[in-house]
């Protein structure tokens, strides 16, 4: 539905159409008088054509409902007669009013959801959107009280014009720039994870919905590069959704795509990205050229800043990555700015540009639900946003350096973090008024005297947590925490959703002790019997469950440090590509 097509030429910008009403305090859609409209119900006293108020305030009905008419506009009044008082002239709106409308939200579709014209525009919005099912591969709705994860995808298909003569225009479309953004529970803080697209992967069989409504599976592939996850043999956005699940542990819920057209109509529709480089750029490939310092991109420049890997560092994916990361940061800082969300015209032209750029999963797909998801994001402050990069090493399986493998000594904690909702940034904790407090007994076992770190001896199992948890937290406790007296006992017979330390009486000091070190709640200690250690001596016996969330992070913790030599960033931050 094309509300505003109706009876319009296309040079019109529909931003010019949204006039504020003086009676109403309300911004309302405006068509051009030359324009007459096909006659729509309208309540009673409505001028025909179903237009209320006249031409000056004219405004459009959905079928079937009805719209209240504008309050008339007094007369001016008469001189008063002698020996009365005449009326006191009507209080303008403030300036400051107009803007508070318009400040509301986060994107057009955050400020225009009110009022029928609103309702009208907000269908036209979402007759933008292209969708795809993924099925299984994603959630189902959106939860405003969740954390969330969304796969940003940059594919690059060529489609477009202007776009043939980039790199290989036969391209299908592979998954070029991907990021994994989460979102926490809290909204207190991000994380968007850069994901090499030359990383080695395996990709899983993925059921695909053909445009006929069939489903075919397409055949998964062991050791590939992971851009191949999309586009290749007919893979969509799902496949990449299960390839990122395979390899990380960590299930998208959502994903959002974009072409090359995208970056250069959403760029525009902004007013342009401020970047920073180091040194002068000139790269013949991607036709980019920019000073040194700070420079201001958008359409074709933006995009060429996006692509280029020969200006950066090592000329290579790791590095154009670290520069694509400092683009999205001052995108964010640019349209969270208040130029931004004063401007009706920017608003609407990003609405504009957003929904006819992006491809989305089907359960996002009105334009309601991004709408929500905007001002979700709107909650989280930019100092907390982080982005990094999957840790990753050369792949030791080629002589020529091209591929890349992850990092097992870093890698598996930076998922761990992001699949338990743990930031990377210091956060303040936020409890929740449901949550019950724990009970006086479980909070009693907290209380008392604790032993010494050399003196706690406990076995370590693994009871959910990702592979290799136990290991690598016994190295944690045995070189960091002085737990010398631990050992890797191996899997537990079954899964738990917490982490538990079941101790016997005479070791109640030593349970304290590995509570304060692990951040285990009263609650997480199980009195019960302690179990013969290899030495055949009595010991604790401490299971990590699926809450637990990487070696060394405590389990009451909102925020953590990543491994030592995983380089981070954040959107508050203006940085400048090296």
């Amino acid at each position: 539905m094309d509300a505003q097509g109706r009876g319009r030429t296309e040079d019109v910008d529909p931003a010019d159409q949204w006039v504020l009403n003086p009676d109403t305090g309300e911004y309302e859609l405006r068509l051009p008088d030359s324009a007459p409209q096909p006659a729509v119900p309208g309540p009673r006293g409505a001028a025909p054509g179903g237009t209320a108020g006249g031409p000056r305030g004219r405004r459009t009905a959905a079928p079937g409902r009805e719209v209240p008419p504008q309050r008339r506009r007094r007369a001016a009044p008469a001189e008063p007669a002698p020996g009365r008082r005449g009326r006191r002239p009507a209080k303008k709106k403030s300036r400051g009013r107009k803007v508070l409308l318009w400040t509301s939200g986060t994107l057009a579709f955050a400020v225009l959801a009110t009022g029928v014209g609103g309702y009208l525009y907000l269908k036209h919005l979402e007759g933008n959107v292209t969708t795809t099912d993924v099925g299984t591969a994603g959630s189902s709705s959106f939860k405003k009280d969740e954390a969330f994860n969304i796969l940003v995808i940059g594919t690059d298909k060529r489609t477009g014009a202007g776009n043939e003569g980039y790199g290989d225009k036969g391209s299908v479309g592979h998954a070029d720039t991907t990021i994994l953004l989460h979102v926490s529970e809290d909204r207190s803080n991000a994380t968007a994870l850069s994901i090499p697209r030359d990383m080695i992967v395996d990709i899983p069989d993925c059921p695909t919905t053909q445009e006929d409504g069939t489903q075919k599976v397409i055949p998964g592939q062991q050791g590939v590069r992971f851009n191949r996850s999309l586009g290749e043999g007919g893979r969509d956005a799902g496949c990449t959704m299960r390839t990122v699940k395979e390899a990380t542990g960590i299930q998208p819920h959502h994903f959002m795509m974009a072409d090359f057209n995208a970056v250069k109509t959403l760029t525009t529709a902004v007013g342009g990205v401020k970047v920073c480089v180091e040194h002068p750029v000139d790269d013949p490939k991607s036709h980019l050229k920019l000073p040194a310092g700070e420079s201001e991109v958008e359409g074709e420049q933006a995009l060429a800043f996006l692509r280029t890997r020969h200006s950066f560092g090592n000329e290579g994916d790791l590095d154009r990555i670290k520069a694509q990361q400092q683009f999205l940061g001052s995108l964010m800082r640019q349209m969270s700015s208040s130029d931004t969300l004063t401007s009706p015209t920017k608003l609407i032209k990003l609405a504009e540009a957003a929904t006819k750029a992006l491809t989305v999963d089907s359960a996002i797909g009105k334009v309601g639900t991004l709408k929500d998801i905007a001002l979700e994001l709107k909650k989280v402050p930019p100092k907390n946003i982080t982005f990094l990069t999957v840790p990753v090493v050369d792949n030791p399986a080629e002589k020529v350096r091209a591929t890349v493998v992850p990092d097992e000594s870093k890698a598996p904690q930076v998922f761990g973090m992001i699949a338990n909702d743990v930031s990377f940034t210091e956060v303040k904790k936020k409890e929740k008024k449901e949550k019950k407090k724990e009970s006086a007994a479980a909070a009693a076992r907290l209380e008392g005297a604790k032993s010494d770190p050399s003196e706690v001896r406990v076995r370590i199992l693994n009871g959910g947590a990702p592979p290799d948890s136990a290991q690598k937290e016994l190295n944690h406790l045995q070189i960091e925490a002085g737990v010398t007296k631990s050992e890797n006992a191996g899997n537990a017979p079954e899964e738990l959703k917490k982490t538990t330390l079941e101790y016997a009486p005479d070791q109640a000091d030593q349970a304290r002790r590995l509570a304060d070190i692990l951040g285990l709640s009263g609650s997480a200690l199980k009195p019960g019997e302690s179990v013969p250690n290899a030495q055949g001596l009595p010991a604790m016996t401490l299971t990590l469950g699926k809450d637990f969330k990487g070696a060394g992070v405590r389990l009451d913790a909102t925020s953590a440090k990543a491994p030592e030599g995983v380089p981070k960033s954040t959107a508050d931050k203006v940085q400048c590509a090296s």
